[in-house]
């Protein structure tokens, strides 16, 4: 096997171990929703390996070989399915928020990231609106 190979490996590994994790938080009910971003050439691995396991998905592609992968609860892919339209970076704060507090990411963070996204919003509104 040569470096290159042995090194590309690591890479796969590494990436299908985070994704593994994933899951394990998943099942194990840490999680209701789980959003991953990884080179889509792992795409095929990473669907076998949800559905072996009974676990509803959605597949975004975001173009450069990269997709985000949500999946948990059909609830919460549910609301994905209405929110994602658009790239995650032109969510509104709200949309932003919600997304944060679906992913379980600390409420007091997602409090200040939205006071902060809010207060910039309404500063572009200003500066457009003048």
């Amino acid at each position: 096997m040569t470096h290159m190979s042995t090194l590309n490996q690591g890479v796969k590994g590494g990436a299908m171990r985070v994704l593994m994790n994933h899951i394990y938080e998943y099942k194990k009910g840490v999680r209701r929703l789980v959003l991953y971003t990884f080179n889509q050439k792992y795409v095929k691995y990473a669907v076998e390996r949800l559905e072996h396991q009974d676990i509803e998905y959605i597949i975004v592609p975001l173009g450069n070989d990269r997709v985000n992968l949500f999946f948990g609860r059909k609830e919460c892919l549910n609301v994905i399915r209405m929110m994602v339209d658009k790239p995650l970076s032109h969510f509104t704060p709200e949309e932003d928020f919600m997304l944060g507090a679906m992913l379980g990411y600390d409420i007091t963070l997602q409090c200040e990231r939205y006071c902060s996204m809010r207060e910039r919003h309404l500063d572009l509104a200003r500066v457009v609106s003048a």
